[in-house]
């Protein structure tokens, strides 16, 4: 699908900005032009955003009801309470459990951890948990990733004389749990400053607070910022503020000294020795700790990432392996259902603006990712439902710029239970609430949606020349790590390059173009790589100019002479 071009220039006001920070880059130009777009006004901010600090973490109680949870903590350790800590089987979920349980190990026995099986007990706590808590002693539960819709169950936990301190970060709904402290930073009225924290990144500030209040140092805690990282990379929160702060450090201990269970993971990804990004932890770490939940239980991913003994991580490590490479195969299989049962209904070329989608026969674990694989092919929000006990349960997936959470809320009288974020949302209804709910779900998505929200987007970060791209540019966007949703990797746009003579295809196939181009600035010839657009080589070939975005990537030789490369997305011709 071909994606539009966006490019929104600097205001006048923006350009006085960019002179001043130009002459601190002065080599690099539109590098300053990158840092306005991130939000950064200053040369203080600037080397603030290319070298985080711990010292720029918030105070954790800034966030409401900090002080009651810490409270509640060590009322409960210093009266030798039994403490369980339950969270959601997700890689956010499980992250956030292993974190918190093994933190507080370091101080507390009476602790145990509890994660719900995706398929017997399905997303949150049941009062089923609840009564195996109560019989076993338990006092307070920390659940983490998910509780903050828990009303009843709550209630009927206080009722058995349970406390529930809640660390979530999904929107809540207008009344709240009567839970003992609710950590979210999005609840209403909070000022804290970072309201997309993930909800490990949650986890972490309580742990955070309890070392304070305590006096304890943070070197432990902060040894164990390679778990935040995890779950900030896989469950997509924004890379800005303290998210980014603790993602970079956590990235640094995943390359030097990572915890035991994720040093196996990055053993079975075939990382050892390799420097672990981002994308490393969205395609290849994430997926095997949620292929744990997905699959089987989440338990095991929370056992692997607190395993003390190495035998144990590997045999571990090994088995999640497993579960994530049966996952890939259902993936296949259910995504290509989907598609067939799509083109059955004449829904391919559907001018309908959404896509909901049923069989009962469908792997739940699963759902999830093939309403993300709906979305990325058909750019429609997605809901994918299957049967679960006796329920209808789905995953939702959006665009970017469209709100699917309020499009699944406008449904809410047909729903048993829902819950998520802007681009994704689980949900369950009765089955023969089906049909009314497609209806609805389709005709809000209709009335609301805007018509280039349904056409992919580029978004086009500086339109620069090729004799602006120097090693010296290229080392300085590496400053820009880590990437992710509000400080994506820059996309650049050259206008009127043309093929040095020296382009050819390569592949298997002869799919893709590895381009040696040039452009009307300098005598440079740049190296660039178009992965599956061998359609346009013969024009290419032919002398035809043409643009194209791109980002920038570095060889390992650094200092070469060809150790930049460009990676295009995509190329336009004038006709």
């Amino acid at each position: 699908m071909t994606s539009r071009w966006k490019y929104v220039p600097l205001s006048t006001e923006s350009q006085d900005l960019e002179n001043q920070l130009a002459k601190r880059f002065a080599k690099c130009p539109a590098v300053a032009e990158l840092l306005l777009q991130r939000g950064i006004r200053s040369i203080e901010e600037a080397e603030r955003f290319f070298h985080p600090s711990l010292r720029d973490l918030h105070d954790p109680f800034l966030m409401p009801d900090m002080d009651k949870a810490v409270d509640r903590l060590n009322q409960a350790m210093g009266a030798k309470e039994r403490i369980m800590v339950y969270g959601d089987y997700d890689v956010d979920g499980t992250t956030a459990v292993a974190l918190v349980y093994r933190y507080l190990q370091n101080f507390y026995s009476e602790i145990d951890f509890y994660i719900p099986t995706r398929y017997d007990e399905g997303y949150g706590i049941t009062t089923k948990v609840i009564d195996e808590a109560a019989e076993a002693g338990v006092k307070l539960i920390i659940i983490l990733d998910c509780g903050i819709k828990a009303i009843e169950e709550i209630k009927y936990a206080r009722s058995l004389g349970i406390d529930f301190i809640i660390c979530d970060h999904h929107v809540p709904d207008d009344e709240l749990p009567p839970a003992a402290a609710i950590l979210n930073p999005k609840l209403e009225g909070s000022t804290y400053p970072c309201p997309h924290l993930s909800g490990c990144g949650v986890g972490y500030k309580l742990m955070q607070a309890f070392s304070i209040s305590n006096g304890i140092g943070t070197a432990e805690l902060e040894g164990m910022l390679d778990l935040v990282a995890v779950s900030i990379a896989a469950d997509i929160v924004p890379m800005v503020d303290e998210n980014r702060v603790m993602a970079y450090h956590g990235l640094k201990r995943l390359n030097s000294n990572p915890n035991m269970g994720l040093r196996a993971i990055i053993r079975t990804c075939g990382l050892i020795g390799k420097e672990i990004t981002i994308s490393d932890v969205i395609f290849k770490i994430g997926p095997r700790i949620n292929a744990s939940g997905r699959m089987q239980s989440g338990r095991e991913a929370v056992e692997l990432l607190t395993a003390r003994d190495s035998k144990d991580a590997a045999k571990l490590s090994m088995a999640i392996d497993q579960y994530n490479k049966d996952r890939k195969q259902l993936d296949k299989q259910i995504t290509e259902e989907a598609n067939a049962i799509l083109e059955k209904r004449g829904e391919i070329n559907s001018p309908k603006k959404a896509i909901v989608i049923y069989n009962k026969d469908w792997h739940k674990g699963i759902i999830g990712i093939v309403a993300s694989r709906l979305t990325e092919l058909y750019y429609k929000p997605s809901v994918v439902l299957t049967l679960n006990d006796g329920l209808a349960t789905g995953s939702s997936r959006s665009v970017q710029g469209f709100d699917v959470y309020k499009a699944v809320d406008s449904t809410r009288d047909l729903l048993e239970n829902f819950g998520g974020h802007t681009y994704a949302v689980g949900l369950s209804l009765k089955e023969e609430n089906i049909p009314e709910f497609k209806r609805r779900f389709e005709e809000y998505v209709a009335a609301n949606i805007q018509p280039e929200q349904l056409t992919p987007q580029i978004n086009i970060d500086s339109v620069i020349a090729f004799a602006q791209i120097a090693p010296e540019f290229a080392s300085t966007l590496r400053l820009f790590n880590p990437y992710g949703p509000g400080n994506q990797v820059p996309v650049f746009c050259t206008k009127g390059v043309s093929d040095f003579g020296t382009s050819r295809l390569v592949g298997r196939q002869n799919e893709h173009i590895k381009l040696e181009i040039v452009d009307d600035t300098s005598g440079k010839v740049i190296n660039a790589i178009a992965f599956n657009m061998a359609q346009y080589f013969d024009r290419i070939h032919a002398g035809e100019k043409f643009d194209i975005c791109y980002t920038i990537e570095e060889s390992k030789h650094r200092n070469s002479a060809n150790s930049i490369q460009l990676m295009v997305k995509q190329i336009h011709f004038d006709n």
